[in-house]
C-alpha cells in the first residue's frame, strides 16, 4: 500500500496540535505559581527569543541538512557522534511519552469537574479511564499515521475556538489595577527575587512550547521538505502570540494568588469568573478535545523517532518493524506500554501534571541543545554555504542565541529535575551498547562518550539517594 504523504496544513497541524495541549489551558495558574505579571513578561521575553530562535535553528537545519530526515536526533547523531545521537533520540522519546502521563492527569482532571467519580484525575477511576484513552488512540495510529495526522488536523481546529472565546472574554475583563498589583512582588523589584521568578517561568513555557519541532520529526512522511520549515514557524508564532495573551490577560482578571490556588484547568476557573458557569463548562471541554488532539500528535511523535533510529541503527532492530499501514507497531507497542506502567504513579505524587511536565520538560532538554550546538558547528566549519557564505551571518546569530537559551533552560530547570532525568537516561547506555553489539558496531566509544556515561551513572545513583533520603521529593 503506497504512503500518503504530509502537506503544509497536517505538518502546521501536528506543530500547533502538539503544542497547544493540556499545557494551554492551565498556563496561567502554572506560571502564577512562583511569579508575578512583572517576572511573567520577562519570561516571555526571553521564551519568545529563545523558542523562535531554537525554531529558526529546526527550519535551517531542515534546508541545509535535508537528508537527515529524521531531524531533531540525526542532528545530534551527524554533529557529535552516534553516543550523543542516541541520547538525544532517547531524551525526546522519553519527553514524548513522560508528556502523555501528563495529560492523562488533566484531560481527566477535566473529565472529573462533568463526572465526580474522576475528580483531581489522580484516583484509580482517572487510571482505569486514562488506560482506555491510551489504547484507543494506540489503534488509531496502528490505522496508519497519515489517517491519525488528518484526526488531528480537525482537533487542532476544534480546540482553538473555546480558546479565542476566552481570550475576547479576558479582554473586556482585563483590569490593569489587577495586573499591576504587586508587579514585581510583595517587596518590590530586587535582581534575586525577579531572576527566581523569572526562573520558575522556563520549565513551564517550555512546557507548552515542546512539539515546535513536530514538522521536523515527521519530515521522512512530508510531501515537501520545504514544508516543513514553514510549518515549525507559522506553528510556533501562532501559538507564541496565544500563550502571551493567556498569561497577561489572566493577570488582569485575578490577582497572582488566585490564579496560583485555581485548580486544573486554571483557564476554565478565570472564564468562570467572567461569565459564570457555561464558560467553565465551555472551556473543559475545549481541554477535553485539546489533550485528546495532543495526546495523539505525541503518540505519532514516540512512536516516530524509535522507528526512524532503528533504521539507521542506533536503537534495535525490532523497532523499526511497520504494519499494512506503515504504522510502526512495535515502537507503539513499547511507548504505550510504557505509559501504562507509569500512569500507576499517578496516585503517588500530590501534583502529578506538575511533576509529570516538569519531567518532561527536562528530558528534552539535552535534544534541544545539541541542536541548537550542531547549527554553531555547521557555521563554524561553514559546511553547506557557498563561497559567498550567503546567510551565515544569521545563522550564527540564530546558532548561538539558540544555544544560550538552551544552556540557561538547564540552569533553571534547577539540579533536582536534571538528576531525576538521570534515572532514564542512565538505563540508556544499556540500550546503546546492545544496538552496537546487535549491529556488530566495533568502533570504539569517545572518551567524551566514556565520561558522558560515567556522569549519567553518578547522576543517576544521587537521584536514587535523594529519593530515599528526602532531599528530592516527587
Amino acid at each position: 500500500m503506497a504512503e500518503k504523504k504530509l502537506g503544509l496544513i497536517p505538518l502546521i497541524a501536528l506543530v500547533i496540535g502538539s503544542m497547544v495541549g493540556g499545557g494551554a489551558f492551565n498556563l496561567a495558574g502554572d506560571m502564577a505559581l512562583g511569579a508575578n505579571a512583572g517576572a511573567v513578561i520577562i519570561g516571555w521575553v526571553i521564551t519568545g527569543i529563545g523558542i523562535i530562535a531554537l525554531a529558526f535553528v529546526f527550519q535551517n537545519l531542515t534546508m541545509r541538512k535535508p537528508e537527515l530526515d529524521s531531524g531533531i536526533y540525526s542532528y545530534a547523531k551527524e554533529g557529535f557522534g552516534s553516543f550523543l545521537g542516541f541520547n538525544s533520540a532517547w531524551g525526546y522519546w522519553l519527553s514524548a511519552w513522560l508528556g502523555n502521563v501528563a495529560y492523562a492527569t488533566l484531560v481527566f482532571s477535566s473529565i472529573g469537574y462533568f463526572l465526580p467519580v474522576f475528580e483531581g484525575g489522580q484516583n484509580v477511576a482517572s487510571i482505569i479511564g486514562a488506560s482506555v484513552v491510551l489504547w484507543l488512540v494506540h489503534f488509531l495510529v496502528l490505522r496508519g499515521v497519515h489517517s491519525a495526522a488528518f484526526i488531528n488536523t480537525v482537533a487542532t481546529i476544534a480546540k482553538i475556538v473555546p480558546i479565542f472565546l476566552f481570550i475576547v472574554c479576558a479582554i473586556f475583563a482585563f483590569h490593569w489595577d489587577t495586573f499591576t498589583h504587586d508587579f514585581w512582588g510583595s517587596e518590590g523589584f530586587s535582581w534575586s527575587s525577579v531572576a527566581e521568578q523569572v526562573k520558575s517561568t522556563m520549565l513551564v513555557t517550555l512546557w507548552v512550547f515542546i512539539g515546535v519541532e513536530g514538522a521536523v520529526v515527521m519530515s521522512e512522511r512530508a510531501k515537501d521538505k520545504s514544508d516543513v520549515g514553514k510549518a515549525t514557524v507559522i506553528g510556533l508564532i501562532s501559538v507564541l502570540i496565544i500563550y502571551v495573551l493567556i498569561s497577561l490577560l489572566s493577570l488582569g482578571v485575578l490577582s497572582r494568588e488566585e490564579l496560583a490556588d485555581l485548580p486544573n484547568p486554571a483557564m476554565a476557573y478565570v472564564l468562570e469568573s467572567i461569565v459564570g458557569k457555561w464558560g467553565a463548562v465551555i472551556i473543559n471541554l475545549g481541554l477535553i478535545i485539546s489533550v485528546f488532539g495532543a495526546w495523539l500528535s505525541w503518540t505519532l511523535f514516540a512512536a516516530e523517532l524509535p522507528y526512524v533510529t532503528a533504521k539507521d541503527k542506533i536503537f534495535p532492530k525490532w523497532l523499526a518493524k511497520e504494519n499494512e499501514n506503515k504504522a510502526p507497531v512495535n515502537s507503539l507497542w513499547l511507548t504505550n506500554g510504557l505509559v501504562q506502567l507509569f500512569l500507576i504513579t499517578l496516585l503517588f505524587s500530590e501534583k502529578a501534571y506538575n511533576f509529570m511536565f516538569s519531567l518532561a520538560s527536562s528530558a528534552i532538554l539535552i535534544p534541544y541543545m545539541l541542536s541548537a550546538f550542531y547549527q554553531v558547528k555547521l557555521t563554524i566549519t561553514k559546511e553547506t554555504y557557498d563561497k559567498n557564505a550567503n546567510g551565515w551571518l544569521k545563522d550564527v546569530i540564530v546558532g548561538l542565541v539558540a544555544s544560550v537559551y538552551a544552556v540557561w533552560l538547564v540552569y533553571a530547570a534547577g539540579l533536582d529535575y536534571l538528576v531525576l532525568t538521570m534515572l532514564l537516561y542512565a538505563p540508556g547506555i544499556i540500550l546503546y551498547k546492545w544496538t552496537k553489539k546487535e549491529n556488530k558496531v566495533t568502533t570504539p566509544d569517545t572518551g567524551l562518550d566514556k565520561g558522558l556515561m560515567v556522569l549519567f551513572v553518578v547522576l543517576a545513583v544521587y537521584a536514587v539517594f535523594g529519593l530515599a533520603t528526602g532531599r528530592i521529593t516527587i
